[in-house]
């Protein structure tokens, strides 16, 4: 399965193509994404991504991750986040959500087996 490439960004509001739901932060993995609703693992900006919330996306066979820290890169991501992620083989990019919506596209249009949380604003 191929990862889904995200089609718009905007502050508040991401999609992504051949899916009807409009996010504001999402989660994306190879044949899907979902809402990434912060209050399932408690996350908010400090102490930031915890490895509850990238460990679907690794379940869900992502080889890459892209972590999308918002516009303002104000969503942190601890070392024990970055430390789960390569523990379970995966590779990671940390980057302002523009930046990070750029770099999956690329990686996803390559065929890489990529995911990704992105942080729509701050």
């Amino acid at each position: 399965m191929s990862s889904p490439e995200i089609a718009s960004l905007s502050w508040g509001r991401m999609t992504v193509k051949g899916c009807s739901t409009t996010y504001k932060d999402c989660k994306v993995w190879p044949g899907g994404s979902r809402t990434w609703d912060w209050r399932e693992t408690g996350t908010d900006h400090f102490p930031g991504v915890q490895p509850a919330d990238v460990e679907e996306v690794v379940q869900k066979g992502a080889k890459t991750l892209v972590i999308g820290r918002g516009m303002s890169e104000a969503l942190q991501v601890p070392s024990s986040t970055v430390d789960y992620l390569k523990k379970h083989g995966i590779d990671v990019l940390v980057l302002q959500t523009e930046k990070a919506v750029k770099e999956y596209n690329a990686l996803a249009t390559q065929g890489v087996k990529v995911g990704g949380v992105f942080h729509s604003t701050c």
